[in-house]
């Protein structure tokens, strides 16, 4: 299953996505309750049976007792994952239920596919070893492939399993993935259970509940695509076939309750109806099932690394990415930009003619059977770069660099500057800009303030010389200093004030 989203701006995926996100968890986590409480009802079943007759049951009642565990382990080491990936991006505090930064791009790639401690590669091992374990204590083949397809970690071409499900996904969508891998394994459960029940002779004993399942391949598909679901019994005679009806329909026998509906709208689609079997003494057994599946249409990420803006005259880092498809099939354009691959990213240069206008990065990706599908059209802001900040380096008493943005200051300290620099560094740009000229202004002792101005951004010899001169709390200002950044506009910015100290 692919879960293709969209980021917006400054890495935020849009709340009407992120909201889709939390409804489909919903319904998740309810189709685990009940698929855990038609488990629970199984496994009681078999402990009946088994305290009844245990030397027939035996063997089917210790291999219950097997994958109940294996599967309550999995459940719970999934949940760790879970768990894992929320706090990485909230904090130690971070709730599973509660999740603050759903839109958050790097948690889940940190959890699952960090180089050395990555649990992606340990969550497949250990589903592979699950899914066999299973598969093996089945013996009808389409009951075997059901298991192992449900439960199946083949990898799109060029992709590791774990990098199709974990590599840019949102907090959101990675929970998502995980809760379903979850419901998968209920649902595996589930289906070994009743083959394990099954397996007791019936004539022996009385089955005095059957439950409907609806198992589907899965509940969330792309617009476009199928959905697909088995609607069965979890206790049949397989030598009776049973009659399922579903949406007002009647399916073929032929299809072995294999139902399949054409998806072609967003939206969320009911799924009820009602089986009927035939039992021995001539009687109908009728059993109702209701269930529901999840249309999402196609996105892609196209989030800024930096900023929740496009700045003009620089590049600004984008990451772009449809989640299943490989970054060579992901053809992306911009309006008033430029657009080139970078590495991982992709840089953006808006034209400075471009500032006060939008930058549409519109989204293209080719399909596994040659189509291309747009899957975003993303608009960003263009603004001019802020003005920097001055300030003076120096290296401490102990060797350290140090920033000096004006107020006091030692002359020790001060000597060790060489000048003046201008740099945008506000925990977002990261960008430095070149000083053309300044002014140091003082006072003399009369009160008139006299000016020294050097061309560039070093102290002239006068200017070193002025400053060795100063007494402890003589005061000057480094002002009209003009830069100019990387996008090529002269700034005349704000001053320093200097007390020597």
């Amino acid at each position: 299953m692919y879960i293709v989203f969209i980021a917006l701006m400054a890495l935020n995926v849009s709340v009407e996505v992120l909201d889709g996100f939390v409804l489909v968890e919903d319904s998740l986590q309810n189709t685990i309750g009940n698929s855990s409480q038609r488990n629970a009802i199984i496994s009681n079943e078999l402990e009946t049976y088994y305290k009844a007759n245990p030397d027939k049951v035996k063997e089917w009642y210790n291999k219950g007792q097997q994958v109940t565990k294996a599967s309550d382990d999995m459940h719970v080491y999934v949940q760790d994952l879970k768990e894992k990936i929320v706090k990485v991006a909230d904090g130690k505090k971070g709730d599973v239920n509660n999740i603050n930064h759903k839109d958050d791009l790097d948690a889940a790639s940190r959890v699952m596919l960090a180089p050395i401690n990555g649990e992606g590669k340990k969550l497949k091992e250990a589903i592979d070893s699950y899914r066999t374990m299973l598969a093996n204590m089945v013996q009808d083949p389409e009951k075997k492939g059901v298991i192992e397809k449900g439960l199946s970690t083949a990898a799109p071409s060029g992709r590791t399993w774990e990098e199709s499900l974990f590599e840019n996904m949102p907090v959101a969508a990675a929970v998502t993935l995980l809760t379903k891998l979850q419901s998968d394994i209920r649902n595996a459960q589930g289906e070994v259970m009743s083959n394990l029940l099954s397996s007791v002779d019936m004539g022996d004993y009385k089955v005095n509940r059957v439950q409907a399942q609806v198992i589907p391949a899965s509940q969330i598909v792309m617009r476009g695509s199928e959905y697909k679901a088995n609607i069965v019994l979890s206790a049949i005679d397989t030598t009776v076939q049973p009659t399922v009806f579903v949406n007002g329909r009647t399916l073929d026998k032929g299809m072995n309750g294999l139902y399949t509906v054409q998806t072609s709208s967003v939206g969320t689609f009911p799924i009820e109806g009602y089986i009927e079997m035939p039992n021995s003494d001539g009687s109908v057994l009728h059993s109702d099932f209701k269930t529901e599946y999840f249309v999402t249409e196609p996105s892609a990420t196209v989030a800024p690394t930096l900023m929740n803006v496009l700045y003009a005259g620089i590049e600004n880092p984008i990451r772009i990415a449809v989640s299943g498809v490989p970054s060579g099939n992901v053809f992306p354009s911009i309006t008033n930009a430029s657009l080139t691959k970078k590495g991982d990213l992709w840089a953006a240069v808006p034209s400075a003619g471009s500032v006060g206008k939008e930058a549409v990065v519109t989204v293209t990706a080719q399909m596994a059977d040659g189509r291309r599908v747009e899957m975003a059209k993303t608009n960003f802001r263009v603004k001019m770069l802020p003005d920097p900040m001055p300030y003076l380096e120096y290296k401490d008493a102990n060797g350290n660099t140090r920033t000096f943005r004006g107020g006091s200051i030692s002359k020790r300290d001060l000597m060790q500057t060489d000048g003046i620099l201008a740099a945008i560094d506000d925990g977002i740009l990261n960008i430095k800009f070149t000083v053309l000229r300044f002014e140091l202004t003082y006072p003399d002792s009369f009160g008139n303030m006299l000016r020294k101005t050097v061309e560039g951004g070093n102290f002239s010899d006068d200017q070193k010389k002025f400053i060795r001169d100063q007494a402890r709390g003589k005061q000057f200002w480094i002002n009209r200093v003009v830069t100019r950044g990387p996008d090529g506009i002269e700034r005349t910015i704000s001053p320093i004030q200097v007390i020597v100290n």
